[in-house]
């Protein structure tokens, strides 16, 4: 019997391959392998798609976040208000602006960051509120922008794993004043390679962000009028990009009938905690990532919690899983010689118990059916 991998972009090679071919084959005959037409076309489908009036294109997820602080001119001496439970491109590009990442709580029930513990953390240097739409699930941006506007300060969504998802009926991306997107090839729209995009209805912001990711250049050329970077998306994971934009709803559709599925053959075991999807948003499901209950409360310990030990189990017998994160980024090395003291229980505690089970589209019933049973036979 074979294994069952946590994700698997064959299958949806299977289904989009010829297509894909043919959008490759026609960029490399014609010659034009960075920018042009095609990557313009993209990033138009890609605003219209999300709901906004700009999107630019660049080289990964991590850079959409860069060039959106970039932009927003946050420099040091500024602090963002970001959650400790993510990758760590959501806190590292603050740090490389010269920025302090100012790390809240998250929600236990969604992962996401506790907005009731943002205001306290607001100071004369906050200037933005970086949320993440974490495992695919949006944010509350009705209350995040109502504390982001009385304090007046700037929402930058971290959309990486949430393509898709909405908020009262309105993409994530097109909320906050800055959305920032990844499509590296694992995301629910996923490229051939690295890739990202901002989106924004300023075109003052949108602007920078073409010079930034050009070298600092606003039309090419060789005058420079700013230090910017080389993140610019070539035109080949454009190509494929626009295809699989052409997919993603119905991609998305599927990933809430598996999320669905394991909902029901979940939901009364024991020992666990299943994913909630917040009241008045729509999650995409990048993760479908539950608790294991019984883990260590010292994350020191995780690698002898429960979580650990199922997972290793479930992997014997061929159901693999991912643990994202299994170390919040308060207590990374990098940010714990901070001398402020950061309390973060509730992530802590996440980072011992989460289990990311198998989660694509094309997972099939049977396969699901074999994940479970792997699960409830783990857990005794």
């Amino acid at each position: 019997m074979s294994n069952i991998p946590p994700f698997d972009l064959s299958e949806q090679y299977k289904t989009i391959g010829e297509e894909v071919n043919a959008a490759v084959l026609a960029v490399l005959a014609s010659g034009r392998y960075i920018g042009g037409t095609i990557v313009e076309s993209f990033e138009q489908q890609f605003a219209n798609y999300i709901g906004t009036a700009e999107c630019i294109a660049c080289n990964s997820g991590t850079d959409a976040l860069f060039l959106a602080l970039r932009a927003l001119n946050i420099q040091p001496g500024d602090e963002v208000i970001t959650t400790p439970f993510t990758f760590i491109a959501t806190a590292e590009v603050i740090s490389a602006v010269g920025a302090k990442p100012v790390f809240v709580d998250i929600e236990a029930a969604t992962f996401n960051l506790d907005l009731a513990q943002v205001e306290a953390a607001i100071t004369d240097h906050t200037r933005v509120i970086l949320p993440v739409h974490l495992f695919g699930q949006p944010v509350d941006l009705t209350r995040l922008l109502a504390i982001a506007q009385a304090h007046n300060l700037t929402v930058v969504e971290d959309c990486a794993q949430a393509v898709g998802a909405e908020w009262a009926a309105q993409k994530v991306g097109s909320i906050g004043h800055i959305g920032c997107f990844s499509f590296y090839p694992t995301k629910n729209l996923g490229a051939c390679g690295d890739g990202g995009a901002v989106t924004t209805n300023d075109p003052e912001i949108a602007t920078n962000i073409r010079m930034l990711r050009d070298h600092g250049r606003r039309a090419g050329g060789y005058y420079h009028e700013a230090i910017g970077v080389n993140s610019r998306l070539d035109a080949i994971q454009a190509a494929i990009l626009q295809i699989k934009l052409r997919y993603l709803d119905t991609w998305n559709h599927q990933r809430r009938v598996v999320a669905d599925r394991y909902q029901q053959l979940l939901q009364h075991v024991p020992s666990i905690v299943v994913p909630q999807e917040p009241a008045g948003g729509q999650g995409v499901w990048n993760q479908y990532t539950l608790r294991v209950l019984g883990a260590a409360s010292n994350y020191e310990l995780s690698d002898h919690c429960r979580r650990d030990q199922v997972r290793q189990r479930m992997q014997a017998e061929g159901v693999s899983s991912m643990v994202y994160y299994p170390l919040p980024l308060h207590l990374q090395p990098i940010y714990k010689q901070e001398p402020q003291a950061v309390h973060c229980p509730i992530a802590e505690q996440a980072s011992a118990e989460v289990l990311s089970l198998p989660m694509f589209p094309e997972l099939s019933p049977e396969a699901q059916d074999r994940v479970v049973y792997s699960l409830k036979d783990c857990l005794v």
